[in-house]
């Protein structure tokens, strides 16, 4: 096993979080570690609706944090959000300046869109549905232009390095089938999300919560793991991952409807743009009474579906559907994780010298249910905030502790888990299904014992099985109330990696 000394950040993940963390730590050298190519295997790039902000005259940042609390169903940090929405116009600044081609308005400013719960048009777009990829494609120049930052796009990260007082020094880090330590002054993961511990996810199905796990056997502390927002209409045209439907859609008129044409969730016009959580439920529960769930753009869109959102339209296309004559079948599917490792506006964890920044943390600002793309608002706003504060940690000297490297779940295994979380910790949870899911794990468990995927699903099924109530993302049928009192969850592992 060899070692490298970075005196620099060392991030984990080229997506939104990751790269502008890593554009803001200039002039600090710092090395970038991704397992794929950049723009491949990272939700970003996917993301189809934009960039949550107060943009226009009739909006403001209170207005855009008090949306995100509402959403966010009693558990989103105020402090938190005040700092996200108040960077709200200056990200998108930010991103523009460095290229990203945002849709514009006759006027010459951003162009917004109304996605549901937002009390206001705030979310910039670019060309319809295509945010995500013309965004990070701008961040991806900006980084390769960059002379202080190295790019390893082979690299996958395998475990924490500490020292004898639980500090974090380092990351090991394996490429082509070899291990190597690269001890930094501070490690920024920015691994994405955990839909790929489910069958049916509109995220890439590499993504598997392997950042939070690492993080907690170090020790760090896991906020809210049970919640996971599920997208109401993901494409159900037999795909894995599953194509998204953009919420967009629905905030242009396009209504949700059964297989006899009847509406999923009311005659008002604004029916469909109630929270992902209720309209998730809505479209399960069509599903699983045999009435089927479909998107119905044919009158609301129409003829300009190429045009105004070609993403969703092309992938229609390549399944022999014509969204402008046929109405979509949708099905509500893994696609973004509320919990994970707590961290500040800043990045910092409970670990010293360990950073999280993007869907892997944990910042409170989501709470139970996140907001309609506030997920690339808070990479970019909060991903620049931890670039800055990471490119202040110093370096360390002296010993540090061997780290134990993380093992993969075999192909058989890795899909038992899938169809499990998708069956048992999906839309709709019980007492029983969440049992069965832990039994699940245990025998998964047995045969690959700390397999990263299934300590990332127990964190998730266990803190599902533990909250006895209904709230956000987090539905159980045995206890449908939501309790009195919000509380969140926080855990940490009893005897964490580096003391074993």
């Amino acid at each position: 096993m060899s070692r490298i000394d970075h005196d620099g950040p060392l991030i984990i993940g080229g997506g939104l979080a990751g790269l502008s963390a890593a554009l803001e730590a200039a002039p600090r050298k710092v090395l970038v570690v991704t397992p794929a190519p950049l723009l491949q295997a990272c939700s970003s790039a996917w993301a189809q609706g934009g960039v949550a902000a107060a943009l226009s005259e009739t909006d403001a940042p209170a207005l855009h944090a008090a949306d995100t609390q509402a959403a966010g169903a009693g558990l989103v940090e105020a402090e938190a959000t005040r700092l996200l929405t108040a960077d709200g116009r200056a990200t998108v600044e930010w991103l523009a300046a460095l290229g990203a081609p945002f849709d514009r308005d006759a006027a010459g400013g951003f162009a917004v869109s109304l996605e549901a719960a937002h009390s206001r048009a705030r979310v910039a777009r670019v060309g319809g549905d295509g945010a995500g990829r013309a965004i990070l494609s701008a961040l991806v120049a900006a980084t390769r232009a960059a002379p202080h930052i190295e790019v390893w796009e082979d690299g996958r990260l395998r475990g924490l390095i500490q020292d004898a007082s639980g500090r974090v020094r380092g990351a090991l880090i394996e490429r082509d089938g070899r291990l190597i330590e690269v001890l930094a002054p501070a490690v920024v993961l920015a691994t994405g999300g955990a839909g790929g511990l489910y069958a049916r996810t509109t995220t890439p199905a590499s993504l598997l919560g392997e950042g939070m796990a690492l993080a907690y056997r170090a020790g760090a502390e896991i906020l809210d793991p049970e919640f996971v927002q599920f997208h109401p209409t993901a494409i159900d045209v037999g795909l894995d991952p599953m194509p998204l439907a953009t919420e967009a859609l629905r905030g242009e008129g396009a209504r949700l409807i059964d297989g006899a044409g009847r509406f999923l969730l009311g005659d008002a016009d604004d029916a469909d743009l109630q929270s992902r959580d209720v309209v998730a439920r809505a479209v399960h529960a069509a599903r699983a009474d045999g009435r089927g769930a479909y998107l119905d753009a044919r009158a609301a869109i129409g003829p300009a579906f190429k045009h105004d959102f070609p993403a969703v339209f092309a992938a229609c296309m390549r399944a022999g559907l014509d969204p402008r004559e046929s109405p979509i079948p949708v099905a509500a599917a893994a696609h973004y994780h509320m919990g994970g490792i707590a961290a500040g506006p800043d990045g910092r964890t409970t670990l010293e010298g360990l950073f999280a920044v993007g869907e892997c943390a944990a910042t409170g600002v989501h709470g139970a249910n996140r907001l309609a793309s506030n997920s690339l608002l808070e990479a970019a706003a909060f991903g620049r905030r931890t670039g800055r504060a990471a490119a202040r940690a110093r370096t360390l000297q002296g010993p540090t502790l061997a780290a134990r490297p993380s093992v993969d779940l075999s192909p058989a295994d890795l899909a038992t888990l899938r169809r499990t979380m998708s069956d048992e910790a999906g839309v709709v949870r019980d007492a029983h299904g969440l049992t069965r899911a832990v039994a699940v794990l245990d025998r998964l468990e047995a045969r690959t014992p700390g397999a990263s995927p299934l300590v990332a699903a127990r964190l998730i099924v266990e803190a599902a099985l533990a909250r006895r109530e209904s709230r956000g993302g987090h539905y159980r049928t045995d206890f449908p109330a939501a309790a009195p009192e919000a509380r969140h969850t926080r855990l940490r592992a009893r005897t964490p990696a580096m003391a074993e």
